[in-house]
Formats: C-alpha cells, structure tokens, sequence
C-alpha cells in the first residue's frame, strides 16, 4: 500500500513536470508502469504489537523514467504484463483488508465453534499476503530484467514462483531471462510451464520459438512462430512474411 501511495505521488509528478504529460496515458498507467522500473526503498519501520509504521521512498531521474515509461507503453505485451500484475496486487490488498477485519469479528467472539472458521480466514489470509508478495517480487524481476541485469531477474522472479506456482508472467519473464543467460534449455522448460497455464500467451509461444531457433530445431521453431502469429503476436507474424530475425 505504502509503495502504491509513493509511486502515485511520483506519477502526479511526472505528469505535471516531464515529456510524460504527451504521452497520453492515464495517471493509472504512469503509476503502473513506474512499478516495473521504479523500486521502494524502506528507510524505518516499527511494531509496537497494535501499530505498523513504515518510512519509505521512491529515487528516480525523472527523463530515465519517462524514456522507460514511453518504452513500456509502446510495448503491448510489457503494459499488459505490468496491468495485470497490478490489478492482481490490487485484488489482493483489498482481499487482506477484508480479511483482516472478518479476523478481528471472529477473534471478538471467539469460542469453540468458531476456531475453523477462523483458521479457515487466517490461511485465506495468508495466501493473500503471499500472492501480494508475489506480485512484488515479480515487479522487482521486470525491473531487474529491464535493465539487463537477468540473474538479478531470475532469482526475483524464482521467488515469485515459490509463492505463487501459478504465476505465468512470472515463468515467461524467467524464460527470458534465463535466454540472455544462456541457459537455453531451462528458458524452454519456463515457457512450456507458461505456456500450460495460459495457452494463448503469444509471447511464450514466439520466444520460446526463438530459444528453439538458437538450439537449431528449426521445424519446431517455426510452429511455435507460426503460433503465435495466429495469436496475433506482431513479430511473430513480421516473421513469417520474411521480415524477422534470422537464427
């Protein structure tokens, strides 16, 4: 939530002071976007048992920021990504809140009966608070990503998984990454995982045919391609008509 508030603040900013202010997105999107190349810096925080208090801040040169924004929204894929990473973050806050205050009911009036139902609430919970932490991470692999930095990427985006196995952006971020690394063969097991929980996901289908182009199977790098054009991934379809990368 702290992060939200900073990274909004940083987007009435931006709007109002820098070359933002034409690229015609939304204060929604300016926020979204600076979450995928902007990071939070936590300066103090304290529980007293009853009060959380955090103190953080967001550092950032305003015409890097920009430049990068206007390069996400450019991307369609990246913008999507980070949309629905956000959105999700957002159902997840707002499924804590709830959450928190059906845990206070119940702890009120807290006698045998109602033990599983409580303990029923603090799982949902938990698994809310992971799936936010998810998200994070996932933020912070973009961002790593983003800036070349691809082991920093992939050990983020591994914790992203471990919390939530079912992330797909998260797997097909990773398969990118492992690809600038080398790591073929573990780039093409990302995808395939990528791939199985979202069948439609043009990007997996055109990098993994990239990774499979490198390895020099070509006839499956084609299919894959060849997918994804169907999908309407431009590249892809850019490609095929001759005028795409060569492996």
């Amino acid at each position: 939530m702290v992060k939200r508030l900073l990274l909004e603040e940083l987007g009435t900013f931006l709007i109002s002071e820098t070359e933002v202010k034409n690229f015609r997105l939304t204060k929604d999107q300016v926020t979204t976007y600076s979450a995928g190349v902007v990071s939070a810096e936590v300066m103090d925080e304290k529980w007293d048992g009853k009060t959380y208090y955090l103190k953080a801040k967001v550092s950032a040169d305003p015409a890097e920021v920009a430049k990068s924004l206007q390069n996400i929204a450019n991307d369609k894929q990246k913008a999507k990504e980070l949309e629905d990473v956000r959105k999700k973050a957002g159902e997840y806050s707002k499924e804590i809140e709830r959450l928190k205050k059906k845990l206070a009911i119940a702890k009120a009036n807290a006698k045998t009966p109602h033990q599983k139902v409580e303990a029923r609430k603090i799982e949902q919970y938990n698994e809310a608070i992971k799936g936010l932490s998810a998200a994070d991470w996932f933020e912070r692999g973009f961002r790593s990503a983003k800036s070349d930095n691809f082991q920093e990427a992939v050990d983020a985006l591994t914790k992203a998984i471990q919390l939530n196995p079912q992330f797909t952006m998260a797997y097909a971020t990773r398969g990118l990454s492992h690809y600038f690394l080398g790591n073929l063969q573990q780039a093409i097991n990302d995808y395939n995982k990528a791939i199985e929980l979202n069948p439609q996901l043009a990007a997996a289908y055109y990098n993994r045919g990239i990774v499979y182009g490198n390895l020099g199977n070509h006839q499956q790098a084609i299919e894959d391609v060849k997918i994804a054009a169907k999908l309407g991934h431009k590249e892809a379809q850019d490609f095929l008509r001759g005028n795409g990368i060569g492996w």
